[in-house]
Formats: C-alpha cells, structure tokens, sequence
C-alpha cells in the first residue's frame, strides 16, 4: 500500500506515578540512567482511523531521556526488543515496519548503552491506542462484565526470566535477551470483591529444586500507601486488598523477588507494573455554576456570545472522561426558542438566527448540561450549569422629538435664559452614547443669539439665549432644530423625519436705558479755560423708538468739580478754570461720569464718561531746585553748587533753563557766579577765594522755554563753612555756619541743664506730697452714712492742710495798740467794730424734720446781719505805693462814681490794647 508519510499525534506521559522510586525526580545526587522505567506512549484514535503506522514514522516529540551524569556529553545508543520499533540516538521512538493496527496495547523493551561502560540500564515503553479500553454499558449486569473481563484478561503466572550465561572477557558486556516482556497487571476501580483478590502468581523455575520464598516490595506493598497490595511467600500468589481509586492513584510499580530459605537471591527482580483500569465514576464539574456573557443586539448568526468549561476526573483518554454540551432550555423564547446553540467538545456558545434586539429582551437565560460518555445520555453522568447573556446595545434607535414646533419667549437684552424645552424619545440604553442627545440649530439663528443645550438627567433639549436680542430690531425668531445622538446609528438604520423641529420664541419689549453713541467720548481744549464756557453737548438716545419718552441728565463723577450739565439736553458747561497740573488730571486726561435716565417705568438710566484732553500752556514758572546747599569758605575746585529747576508745564512750555543771577543786591554778583552746564543744569560757585562761614540767601533768575517765556526768582540757601582736608564741611564749621557762636553754644546747654533740673525737682516734690496725704488718716470713717443727718460742730477751723497755721493772727484785736507795735511788715489792719454780738438761734435738741428748714433760714439772717462777723466793713490801711504810675487810682469795687471816666489813654498803650481802647475810648455814642 503506497501510503505518503505523516506524524502520528502521540502523547509521552512522563511522571513519577509511572515509574515509582526510578521515576522520580531527584536533582542530587546524580544517578544515571533512564528518567523513569516505565513509559506510556498514547495514540490519538484520529490519526490511525483507515490508516496504518508506516515506517520511520516519529511516534512522539518527547524523548526517551537518559542521564549520563557527565559534563561532557558521551555517544549512548538505544536498542528496541520489538523489531517494529526504534529508538534514535536522541531517545526518539520511531516505527521500523508497517503496523496494521493498535487494536491492542504494544510493550517493549529499550536498553540502553554507552561506551566504555560495562553497565547497561533498560525501560519498559508502552504504545496504547487512545480510548482502547472502552467502558462497557452499564447494565445490572454490565459493570460484573466488565470486571471479569478485566480479571479474566491478566495473566495467570509470571515467571521470573532465564538466566544467560556471560562472556568469557569481564570488559566484553553481551545483552541479555529475555523469554518474554512481562505485560502490565490492570485492576479496575472501585471493585466491590470480594477481598483479598488474587491478581497473578510469581514463579521461578528453581522452585522445584529448592525452598522459594516470594515477596514484593514498593508503593502499595511495603511503602505508603502500603498494605494495599500483598503475596503469599509460598506459594507466591499476590493479592489486592481494598477497591481502588484512579483519581487518587491510577498505577503502582512494584518489584518481585525471590530468596532461598536462607535469604539468598535466586533470581533477579522483575518490575511489576500494576494499572487501575479507569471507570465511570465522576460527574462532569463546571468551573463556575453561572456564567456572564453578551451579544451586541443585532448580531448576525454564528457570532461568539461566550464559552462554558466543565471538567471530569475520570480518564480523559476513554469515553468516561469524554464530556460533551448541550442547551437544555432558554428564556424568554423570543423571538424564537433557539436563538443559541452551542459546541458540543468546547462549550463555545454561538448564535443561531437573527432577531437580537434589546428594547425587546435585554437578557436570556440559558441552561447548558454537559455529560461524560461522550455526551451519551443513557450511560453517561451529567450536571448542569445557568449561562447569562446581556443583550448589549447598539444605537439603532434614532432619537425623536414628540412635537413638531415649539415655542417661547424671552425678554430683550437677557442671557443665559431658558427660552423652551424640546422633549425627545430615544428607546436606546438611557444615558449611554446611543441615548444622549444632541441638538443643533439647522436654521433661523443667523447672528448666533440662541444655542440648544442637553440637559444629562431629562435627555431634553434646552433652547437657551446666549446674546442680546433686541425687540426694536426683532420681534421674533423661527429656528430650526436637528436633534441626534452623542454615536452613530448603526449601520442599515435609516433616521426617522421627527428628528427635525420648529421652533418659534416671541421677543418682549421691556423698558431700555439710555445709550450715549460714543462712550467714552473726548474733547481736546487748552487748559486756563475759564468757567462759563461750553465745552461740548454729551446727550444719549433711548433705544425704544415705538415709545415716547423723555431724557434727562445729571452729573454722577467730576473729581474737581469743573463741569456741569444741562439737565435738558446735556451741554457740559465749565464751572471752574481747567488746570491741567491739577492732580485729578492723569495723563492730560481729565474724567467726568454722567446719568442719563428716561421716564419710563420702570426707570431706566445709562451712564457716560465724557474725556477732556488738556492741552498745555505755560501757566507755571520754573522752580529752583535744590533749595538748600554748602559750600567751603575757601574756594575750591570742588567747591561748587549743580542747580536745576522743575516745571509743572510740560514740553515745550519746559526747557531748557536760563540761570542768571540778579543785580541787585550787588554783593551777590560781586561773591558768585554762575555758569550754565547743558540746557537742563547751571553751576554756581564762589568768584572770591575766601566768604566768611555763614548761612546766605542767593536769588536765582530761573527762565522757562515757553512762548512767551516765564521767570521766576527763587532763593538758594547755601550754607558757608570751614572744610576739612577732604573737602567737607566741619562739625565746629556747619555750627559756626548756622550763626551761632561758642558762647551761645555754652548758654544754650546751661539753659538745658537748668530745666531739666527744675523737672527732676518738681517730679520729687510731687512724689513727696503724695506720700504725706496717703499717710494721714481719713476725718471720717467710710463706713459712716452720713447722708440725711445734720452735723452741728462747736468749731468750724480750717482744713486739714491748714493746721500748722497761727490762727491766732486771724483773731479781730479788743485794742488798737497792736497797730503801734505791729510788725514793719504788716501792710494791712482789719478793725473789729466795739458792738454787742447778735443772737444765733438754738437748735433744739430733737428737731422735727420740717423746722431743719426754717432753723437754717433763721441762722443764714443772722450771720448777714452780725456786723461783728468778719470779713468787717472797716476801713483798711494801705502803705504809700510811689507815684508814677499813669492809670491813676484805682476804687472799690463796689463804689460809684457819678462822674464820666475818659479812657482815651488807652489808645497811646499800643496794638495789644485796641480793643479795649475801642469799647471804653472815645468813640461816638450809637444812637
């Protein structure tokens, strides 16, 4: 049969459950040889339906994996025991011959050797056709069957293989051919027994010559899992003990031996490899029991919607492992019951029709059951999982307004006002891209006055005024309104004719302000304008031409009161001159704001600012500066004085400057001259080499270049002064120079010492005096209330500050001869008159509270009346004065005299008494 060349799909199970203590994987220390003995090569049942193995076909991309433990890599080669099959010396499986089929199982053996190396190392290769041990139904009596099939199909005795005889050399190494390959021991999962059950019996050929004793050792024999298998050491039957679990352990590898009865080996250990035939004993298991998918609405049959996963702990490899899909049930069943359907061996669930719309079904729910057996429902274990699927959205609804025209209004000159709202209908997901909408004016707005914004919550288009619209030029606008959404419409989905509307907004005349034409308005005029003059006519419009109102004017800001306006037709008049150096003028700009307001109601007022350039002229003299200076009193080269001079005028009315000096007094010009430096600056220095040290005045004729020019004579005040070696004036020099001389200077500072002395005395005698008065003790107790009481005193002496006084000198004399023997000193003699003295009332004891009054009254009249009480009416004696004196005597007071008093005199006592010479001199009687 000419067949051309392929690649079997085969599977090389590498692991240590195949190989036990040999196949597992262990880093150090290094053992050579094979990485397990025992390896499983599984063919795919696809590869070899109608078809045979040919020859030199690569059975698996997995090696064969030997460890030499070297560094550097040496040449091992591979030898197969079964003609049909080789090894490559990179441990790849190959097929020698052509195979008719792998109906059944195929072992053999490989051995391995390198060179240089009496060693040898074997493994056990098994090439399986995939899913060759198929489950049986599983009928009252089919799992009985199947069990027996299996135990019936293990061999009954396994011998331990003849012995060879080596060659002569030690280093020649011959291989070692074997009778037969022990097959593998298969034991079913989950036996019911009984137990023990006997798998094999191990034999040697010598048990007829001498005493065998058998045993097994290895995982499931005398390593954990231990005791699940055993052998009987006579008769060299082994047992299974307890069921087995594929999914727990699906293989054991055990070793057999055999001793004499003095525990000496009589045969070489053969490898016993123990398989648990897998059955139908796990459900398939979804990973998650409710899946989350979506589908975009719309979507055309056969597009992806989302994938379900369940797995089976059985064998993979047979059909109890072999799990397949199916939908049990959807909801809703709109528009038809299967509108999905899904892949039987992926669990990719896909769409079956068309007709996705989500405004009708946002969501089904689908019921999806996988089941093992290779989805067989009679035999086969099942389970169930729910799988969710969202109707996601597309815009394939247009957005529709519910009317046709709308309309409004809005007042003239207002912004930002909600004018209407277009109300619209979208059945796409609300608030998504495909719901929000989107407004424009198509028509109607052609100076941009009204703009259509979305509200976010209402979906709603709100037509909102964005400029001033003015009634007198518009009385109502018709707009045209396009409304669509924030994303495309989908393809194929035509938009709808509601999606236009008109809309109609009336204007409403409301009362407007004033407005003045040109605002700001400028006016140039030269300043020194004097009051009274018209200066311009400021008046303002009324923008409301179909009513008739009046305008009327007032002034709102004139910072130097300059201006006025007529209240009628707005003429600005002067008030004052203009000055363009005064500091309300910036920039030659002077400002002046105005009120303009109808009669409207309600009233309505606009304002205007009118700007007057002033022009300059030259109405200000320059003004010397610096004012103040020095100089030494000895000429020198650096005994000079820079002057310039500032102009409130500005150019041309400014510089350059003309200095001169005057002529008259002629000293000036005879101690100083002056001489120009550029048009701006003058020097002036001394012309004599030496000015006594003093303060000076020096005018200074200072001319503008103005048309005509200004002059003005300003005083320089330079001090004169001795100088030291550098130039500079003195301490002792700037004194001298300011007039005053050393004697002065010593007065001066003796005054100072004097007052302060006089301040430090005062300030002690004050802390003195209050310390006395805090140090003596109050008359009257401050807890005694005397109000309401009346206190009569024997004695009514002087004050408490009196008491060191001789009252004595104030007792009236019973003689005059006092007056001889007086003091020189005394000036003055009080004569008490020789009379009876007057009778005082007597209080009595316990006054009633009524005659208190009368008791005062009573004692007033006598005291006024007592001639004996001082102050007496006596004559008083004064010493001679002089004379000289030209204000002539002066009366009593209480005197009269019937004669006119001339006080003309007052007029010769200077300025300071003119106004008393006024009232009393010889002024004319008012009639």
């Amino acid at each position: 049969m000419n067949v051309g060349r392929f690649v079997l799909a085969c599977t090389l199970l590498v692991g240590a459950s195949w190989g036990g203590k040999a196949g597992q994987s262990q880093k150090a220390p290094c053992r050579p040889g094979f990485s397990q003995n025992f390896y499983t090569v599984i063919v795919s049942r696809d590869v070899l339906r109608g078809q045979s193995i040919l020859k030199d076909t690569t059975l698996s991309r997995e090696r064969v994996r030997f460890e030499d433990c070297q560094r550097s890599s040496r040449e091992v080669g591979f030898i197969s025991s079964d003609p049909n099959f080789g090894v490559r010396p990179d441990g790849t499986l190959y097929a020698e011959q052509f195979v008719a089929n792998l109906s059944e199982p195929v072992q053999f053996m490989v051995t391995a050797r390198a060179l240089h190396d009496p060693r040898i190392w074997e493994t056990t290769v098994k090439l399986a056709l995939a899913g060759h041990l198929h489950s049986l139904p599983l009928t009252k009596f089919g799992f009985e069957e199947m069990l027996s099939r299996v135990w019936d199909s293990q061999p009954r005795v396994i011998r331990f293989s003849r012995k060879h005889q080596r060659g002569s050399s030690a280093n020649s190494l011959r291989r070692q051919k074997r009778d037969w390959v022990i097959p593998p021991i298969n034991v079913p999962e989950n036996s019911r027994g009984p137990f023990p059950h006997m798998l094999v019996r191990i034999r040697s050929d010598q048990d007829k010559d001498v005493g065998i004793r058998y045993s097994i050792t290895g995982a499931g024999a005398d390593q954990p899992p231990s005791g699940i298998y055993n052998i009987d050491p006579i008769s060299g039957n082994m047992f299974v003990t307890q069921p087995l679990d594929r999914e727990e352990r699906a293989s054991f590898h055990l070793r057999a031996h055999a001793v004499d009865m003095n525990g000496n080996q009589v045969e070489n250990p053969i490898d016993l490899y123990i398989y648990v035939i897998d059955m139908n004993d796990n459900r398939p298991e979804f990973q998650n029991q409710v899946y989350n998918g979506s589908v975009a609405e719309g979507s055309k049959p056969g597009s992806s919607v989302m994938q379900v996963t369940a797995t089976d702990s059985d064998d993979s490899t047979t059909a109890n492992g072999m799990v397949r899909y199916r939908i049990l049930s959807q909801t809703p069943h709109s528009p038809i019951p299967n509108m999905f359907t899904i892949n039987s061996e992926t669990g990719d669930i896909v769409t079956v029709a068309a007709g996705l719309d989500r405004e009708k079904v946002s969501q089904y729910t689908i019921i999806v059951q996988a089941t093992d057996m290779e989805g067989n429902l009679n035999f086969g274990l099942s389970n169930t999982a729910t799988a969710l699927i969202s109707i996601t959205d597309i815009n394939d609804n247009p957005p529709e307004l519910t009317a046709g025209t709308f309309t409004g209004e809005v007042p003239e000159n207002k912004v930002n006002v909600v004018v209407t709202n277009l109300t619209v209908v979208d059945r796409d997901q609300p608030h998504s891209p495909n719901w929000n909408a989107v407004y424009r004016i198509v028509n109607g707005d052609l100076t941009g006055s009204f703009t259509v914004r979305t509200n976010p919550i209402t979906n709603e288009g709100m037509v909102t005024v964005v400029k001033p619209v003015d009634f007198e030029l518009n009385r109502s606008f018709v707009l045209t309104v396009v409304v669509s959404n924030q994303a495309h419409l989908a393809s194929g989905i035509q938009s709808s004719l509601q999606s236009t509307a008109g809309v109609t907004i009336s204007v409403q005349d409301v009362n407007e302000p004033p407005v003045f034409p040109v605002n700001p308005k400028m006016i140039r005029f030269e300043e020194g304008v004097p009051a009274g003059t018209t200066l311009t006519v400021f008046a303002a419009q009324d923008p409301d031409h179909f009513i008739h109102q009046t305008v009327r004017y007032s002034k709102l800001s004139d910072p130097a009161n300059w201006l006025k306006i007529n209240r009628t037709n707005g003429q600005i008049t002067t008030m004052a001159m203009l000055d363009r150096e005064s500091i309300y003028v910036k920039n030659n700009m002077y400002e002046a704001t105005f009120l303009a307001y109808d009669n409207g109601s309600p009233q309505a007022s606009g304002t205007g600012t009118l700007q007057i350039y002033l022009i300059d002229v030259n109405d200000n003299a320059p003004v010397l500066v610096p004012r103040e200076a020095q100089v030494c009193e000895r000429a020198r080269p650096n005994s000079r004085i820079n002057i310039t001079a500032s102009d409130a005028d500005a150019d041309p009315n400014i510089g350059p400057f003309v200095f001169e000096l005057p002529s008259f007094p002629t000293s000036v010009r005879r101690n100083w001259t002056i001489s120009r430096l550029n048009g701006d600056y003058a020097q002036l220095r001394l012309r004599i080499p030496y000015l006594e040290a003093a303060v000076y005045e020096i005018p200074v004729i200072v001319s503008d270049s103005g048309n005509p020019p200004l002059s003005n004579r300003s005083l320089i005040r330079v001090k004169v002064c001795p100088c030291d070696n550098n130039g500079d004036c003195s301490a002792t020099g700037a004194v001298a120079a300011a007039g005053l001389g050393t004697g002065a200077i010593i007065a001066i500072l003796i005054c100072i010492i004097i007052l302060l002395s006089m301040v430090l005395l005062f300030v002690v005698w004050m802390k003195r005096r209050e310390k006395e008065r805090q140090a003596k003790p109050l008359l009257i107790d401050p807890e005694d209330d005397v109000r309401d009481n009346i206190l009569k005193y024997d004695e009514e002496g002087g004050g408490e500050e009196d008491q060191d006084y001789d009252l004595s000198q104030l007792q009236q004399p019973e003689s005059l001869d006092h007056i001889i023997s007086k003091p020189s000193g005394v000036r003055r003699v009080d004569e008490r008159p020789v009379i009876s003295e007057s009778q005082y009332p007597v209080r009595p004891s316990l006054p009633h509270p009524g005659d208190i009054g009368d008791f005062i009254n009573d004692g007033l009249r006598a005291a006024d009346n007592d001639p004996t009480a001082p102050p007496y009416d006596s004559l008083l004696v004064f010493d001679y004065e002089g004379s000289g004196s030209t204000a002539g005597s002066v009366s009593s007071l209480n005197s009269s005299s019937s004669g006119e008093q001339d006080y003309d005199y007052l007029n010769d006592w200077g300025p300071r008494f003119k106004k008393l010479a006024d009232l009393y001199g010889g002024g004319e009687e008012d009639d």
